[in-house]
Protein backbone atom coordinates (compact mmCIF):
# COMPACT_ATOMS: atom_id res chain seq x y z
CA UNK A 1 0.00 0.00 0.00
CA UNK A 2 1.42 3.36 -1.06
CA UNK A 3 -0.35 6.95 0.12
CA UNK A 4 -2.29 7.02 -2.90
CA UNK A 5 -4.24 4.08 -1.87
CA UNK A 6 -4.59 4.88 1.58
CA UNK A 7 -5.88 8.26 0.73
CA UNK A 8 -8.58 6.32 -1.27
CA UNK A 9 -9.30 4.05 1.26
CA UNK A 10 -9.98 6.77 3.94
CA UNK A 11 -11.96 8.56 1.01
CA UNK A 12 -14.33 5.26 0.46
CA UNK A 13 -14.71 5.05 4.18
CA UNK A 14 -15.55 8.70 4.25
CA UNK A 15 -18.20 8.54 1.31
CA UNK A 16 -19.76 5.04 3.22
CA UNK A 17 -18.43 2.73 0.67
CA UNK A 18 -16.40 0.70 2.77
CA UNK A 19 -16.27 0.35 7.02
CA UNK A 20 -14.15 1.25 9.13
CA UNK A 21 -13.69 -2.68 9.94
CA UNK A 22 -12.67 -3.40 6.69
CA UNK A 23 -10.74 -0.53 6.42
CA UNK A 24 -8.35 -1.33 9.37
CA UNK A 25 -8.34 -4.76 8.29
CA UNK A 26 -6.78 -3.85 4.95
CA UNK A 27 -4.40 -0.80 6.71
CA UNK A 28 -3.07 -3.84 9.13
CA UNK A 29 -2.47 -5.74 6.44
CA UNK A 30 -0.71 -3.77 3.44
CA UNK A 31 0.95 -1.04 6.06
CA UNK A 32 1.95 -2.45 9.56
CA UNK A 33 3.34 -5.41 8.56
CA UNK A 34 6.99 -4.42 8.19
CA UNK A 35 7.91 -6.07 5.22
CA UNK A 36 7.22 -9.24 2.99
CA UNK A 37 9.37 -12.20 3.33
CA UNK A 38 10.00 -13.89 -0.27
CA UNK A 39 11.73 -17.08 -1.43
CA UNK A 40 14.80 -16.73 -3.06
CA UNK A 41 16.22 -14.45 -0.34
CA UNK A 42 14.16 -11.32 -1.44
CA UNK A 43 12.37 -9.40 1.56
CA UNK A 44 10.20 -6.42 0.73
CA UNK A 45 9.58 -3.12 2.25
CA UNK A 46 6.05 -3.06 1.09
CA UNK A 47 5.11 -0.17 3.67
CA UNK A 48 8.56 2.12 2.63
CA UNK A 49 5.85 4.34 0.37
CA UNK A 50 3.95 5.51 3.86
CA UNK A 51 6.76 6.00 6.04
CA UNK A 52 9.16 8.00 3.61
CA UNK A 53 6.75 8.70 0.70
CA UNK A 54 8.91 6.92 -2.18
CA UNK A 55 7.52 3.03 -2.74
CA UNK A 56 10.89 0.55 -2.66
CA UNK A 57 13.00 0.16 -5.77
CA UNK A 58 14.81 -2.75 -6.63
CA UNK A 59 18.50 -2.65 -7.16
CA UNK A 60 19.02 -5.33 -10.17
CA UNK A 61 22.87 -5.13 -9.37
CA UNK A 62 24.29 -8.50 -7.99
CA UNK A 63 21.06 -10.10 -8.17
CA UNK A 64 20.04 -13.10 -10.46
CA UNK A 65 16.95 -13.46 -12.46
CA UNK A 66 15.37 -15.78 -10.20
CA UNK A 67 15.68 -12.79 -7.54
CA UNK A 68 14.76 -10.13 -9.71
CA UNK A 69 11.91 -12.01 -10.75
CA UNK A 70 10.69 -13.10 -7.42
CA UNK A 71 10.88 -9.22 -6.23
CA UNK A 72 9.78 -7.28 -9.04
CA UNK A 73 6.46 -9.76 -9.03
CA UNK A 74 6.41 -9.32 -5.68
CA UNK A 75 5.93 -5.66 -5.63
CA UNK A 76 3.40 -5.74 -8.35
CA UNK A 77 1.98 -8.35 -6.79
CA UNK A 78 0.94 -5.97 -3.61
CA UNK A 79 -0.34 -3.27 -6.05
CA UNK A 80 3.10 -1.38 -5.76
CA UNK A 81 5.09 0.00 -8.74
CA UNK A 82 7.70 -1.39 -10.16
CA UNK A 83 11.50 0.23 -10.62
CA UNK A 84 14.51 -1.84 -11.11
CA UNK A 85 17.33 0.37 -11.14
CA UNK A 86 20.80 -1.42 -13.18
CA UNK A 87 19.37 -3.90 -14.89
CA UNK A 88 21.35 -5.16 -17.68
CA UNK A 89 19.43 -5.81 -21.25
CA UNK A 90 19.15 -10.01 -20.15
CA UNK A 91 17.49 -8.98 -17.11
CA UNK A 92 15.36 -6.65 -18.64
CA UNK A 93 13.62 -9.00 -21.15
CA UNK A 94 13.16 -11.68 -19.04
CA UNK A 95 11.16 -9.17 -16.49
CA UNK A 96 9.21 -8.08 -19.95
CA UNK A 97 8.27 -11.23 -20.43
CA UNK A 98 7.21 -11.89 -16.70
CA UNK A 99 5.73 -8.76 -16.03
CA UNK A 100 4.53 -7.50 -19.91
CA UNK A 101 3.11 -4.01 -19.21
CA UNK A 102 5.95 -2.99 -18.09
CA UNK A 103 8.90 -0.87 -19.96
CA UNK A 104 13.13 -1.91 -19.98
CA UNK A 105 15.55 0.92 -21.04
CA UNK A 106 18.32 -0.38 -21.86
CA UNK A 107 20.79 2.72 -21.89
CA UNK A 108 19.77 3.84 -18.49
CA UNK A 109 19.34 0.09 -17.40
CA UNK A 110 16.14 0.81 -15.88
CA UNK A 111 12.48 -1.31 -16.18
CA UNK A 112 9.33 -0.44 -14.88
CA UNK A 113 5.96 -1.76 -14.18
CA UNK A 114 2.84 0.62 -13.26
CA UNK A 115 4.33 3.85 -13.89
CA UNK A 116 4.64 5.14 -17.77
CA UNK A 117 8.05 7.53 -18.01
CA UNK A 118 8.03 8.90 -21.06
CA UNK A 119 11.37 6.99 -21.85
CA UNK A 120 10.70 6.40 -25.58
CA UNK A 121 11.14 10.70 -25.46
CA UNK A 122 13.84 11.51 -23.28
CA UNK A 123 14.34 14.63 -25.31
CA UNK A 124 11.88 17.04 -23.56
CA UNK A 125 13.87 20.04 -22.32
CA UNK A 126 11.92 21.66 -19.98
CA UNK A 127 10.63 20.39 -16.34
CA UNK A 128 10.31 21.27 -12.29
CA UNK A 129 13.43 19.04 -12.40
CA UNK A 130 15.85 19.27 -15.42
CA UNK A 131 18.84 16.72 -15.72
CA UNK A 132 21.56 17.83 -17.47
CA UNK A 133 24.63 15.78 -18.78
CA UNK A 134 27.80 17.12 -19.31
CA UNK A 135 28.77 14.63 -22.46
CA UNK A 136 27.32 11.98 -24.14
CA UNK A 137 29.24 9.38 -22.35
CA UNK A 138 27.95 10.51 -18.57
CA UNK A 139 24.12 9.86 -20.53
CA UNK A 140 23.13 6.19 -18.60
CA UNK A 141 24.03 7.91 -15.68
CA UNK A 142 22.10 11.02 -16.17
CA UNK A 143 19.32 9.26 -18.20
CA UNK A 144 18.57 6.96 -14.63
CA UNK A 145 18.14 10.01 -12.83
CA UNK A 146 15.58 11.15 -15.38
CA UNK A 147 14.18 8.05 -15.12
CA UNK A 148 13.94 7.60 -11.48
CA UNK A 149 12.84 11.03 -11.32
CA UNK A 150 9.41 10.71 -13.44
CA UNK A 151 9.03 7.11 -11.34
CA UNK A 152 8.59 9.52 -8.40
CA UNK A 153 6.80 11.47 -10.29
CA UNK A 154 8.73 14.54 -10.84
CA UNK A 155 8.01 16.40 -14.18
CA UNK A 156 11.71 16.05 -15.44
CA UNK A 157 13.31 17.70 -18.58
CA UNK A 158 16.95 16.59 -19.82
CA UNK A 159 19.26 18.09 -21.24
CA UNK A 160 22.47 16.56 -22.98
CA UNK A 161 26.37 17.18 -24.31
CA UNK A 162 26.64 20.81 -22.61
CA UNK A 163 29.88 20.21 -20.70
CA UNK A 164 32.76 22.63 -20.17
CA UNK A 165 34.83 22.04 -23.15
CA UNK A 166 32.04 23.91 -24.84
CA UNK A 167 30.45 26.00 -22.40
CA UNK A 168 28.37 28.41 -25.03
CA UNK A 169 26.22 24.54 -26.16
CA UNK A 170 24.48 25.71 -22.47
CA UNK A 171 23.31 28.98 -23.57
CA UNK A 172 20.18 27.82 -25.62
CA UNK A 173 18.97 26.01 -22.81
CA UNK A 174 19.09 29.01 -20.59
CA UNK A 175 14.86 29.37 -19.77
CA UNK A 176 14.57 25.74 -18.95
CA UNK A 177 17.46 25.85 -16.64
CA UNK A 178 16.32 29.11 -15.10
CA UNK A 179 12.78 28.05 -14.50
CA UNK A 180 13.07 25.10 -13.19
CA UNK A 181 13.06 24.18 -9.43
CA UNK A 182 16.03 21.88 -8.90
CA UNK A 183 18.66 20.78 -11.53
CA UNK A 184 20.40 17.66 -11.25
CA UNK A 185 23.94 17.53 -13.40
CA UNK A 186 25.69 15.02 -14.61
CA UNK A 187 29.43 14.90 -15.02
CA UNK A 188 32.76 12.91 -15.69
CA UNK A 189 36.33 13.79 -16.40
CA UNK A 190 36.79 16.74 -14.20
CA UNK A 191 33.81 17.19 -12.84
CA UNK A 192 33.24 20.87 -13.13
CA UNK A 193 29.58 21.70 -14.83
CA UNK A 194 28.05 21.33 -11.80
CA UNK A 195 29.84 24.06 -10.21
CA UNK A 196 29.31 26.02 -13.21
CA UNK A 197 25.20 25.94 -12.94
CA UNK A 198 25.19 26.49 -9.46
CA UNK A 199 26.64 29.81 -9.93
CA UNK A 200 24.66 30.60 -12.93
CA UNK A 201 20.93 29.49 -11.89
CA UNK A 202 18.64 29.92 -8.94
CA UNK A 203 17.84 26.44 -8.56
CA UNK A 204 19.12 24.03 -5.84
CA UNK A 205 21.97 21.93 -7.78
CA UNK A 206 22.57 18.22 -6.95
CA UNK A 207 25.73 16.77 -8.81
CA UNK A 208 26.48 13.30 -10.22
CA UNK A 209 29.58 12.78 -10.77
CA UNK A 210 30.14 9.49 -12.99
CA UNK A 211 32.99 7.42 -13.68
CA UNK A 212 33.84 8.65 -16.76
CA UNK A 213 37.31 9.48 -17.69
CA UNK A 214 40.67 8.34 -18.63
CA UNK A 215 43.20 7.09 -15.40
CA UNK A 216 43.73 10.12 -13.66
CA UNK A 217 39.91 10.24 -13.32
CA UNK A 218 40.09 7.57 -10.66
CA UNK A 219 36.97 6.01 -11.74
CA UNK A 220 34.73 9.25 -10.80
CA UNK A 221 36.98 10.24 -7.40
CA UNK A 222 38.19 12.95 -9.31
CA UNK A 223 34.91 14.70 -10.03
CA UNK A 224 33.28 13.60 -6.85
CA UNK A 225 36.48 15.68 -5.29
CA UNK A 226 35.92 18.47 -7.73
CA UNK A 227 32.20 18.89 -7.01
CA UNK A 228 32.50 18.72 -3.04
CA UNK A 229 35.41 21.43 -3.23
CA UNK A 230 33.21 23.62 -5.56
CA UNK A 231 33.09 27.53 -4.54
CA UNK A 232 29.41 27.83 -5.88
CA UNK A 233 26.58 27.97 -3.17
CA UNK A 234 23.89 25.48 -3.47
CA UNK A 235 25.44 22.56 -4.82
CA UNK A 236 25.05 19.09 -3.25
CA UNK A 237 26.45 15.65 -4.21
CA UNK A 238 25.75 12.48 -4.27
CA UNK A 239 27.97 9.24 -4.79
CA UNK A 240 29.48 7.97 -8.48
CA UNK A 241 27.09 7.15 -10.85
CA UNK A 242 24.03 7.24 -8.15
CA UNK A 243 21.63 9.03 -11.00
CA UNK A 244 18.57 7.40 -9.11
CA UNK A 245 20.20 8.90 -5.48
CA UNK A 246 20.06 12.16 -7.20
CA UNK A 247 16.24 11.77 -8.26
CA UNK A 248 15.44 10.57 -4.50
CA UNK A 249 16.69 12.89 -3.23
CA UNK A 250 14.95 15.76 -5.88
CA UNK A 251 11.93 14.37 -5.10
CA UNK A 252 12.27 14.48 -1.33
CA UNK A 253 13.91 18.36 -1.39
CA UNK A 254 10.40 19.32 -3.71
CA UNK A 255 8.34 16.83 -1.52
CA UNK A 256 9.41 19.38 1.57
CA UNK A 257 8.78 22.92 -0.25
CA UNK A 258 5.69 22.82 -2.69
CA UNK A 259 5.89 25.19 -5.28
CA UNK A 260 3.96 27.93 -5.05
Amino acid sequence: MDRQRLRELMDAVAAGLVSPEEACGTVAEGVLAPYARLAEGVCLDTARGLRIGQPEVIFGQGKDEVQLRTAAEGLAGAGQPVLVTRCEERAGAMLLAALPDGEYWARARLFCHGRRLGLDDPARLSGEVVVVAAGAADAPVALEALGAARFLGLDAGFVSDVGVAGLHRLLPHRAALGAARLLIVVAGMEGALPGVIAGMFPAPVIGVPTSVGYGTGLNGLAALLSMLNSCSPGLGVVNIDNGYGAAALAAKFLAASPAA
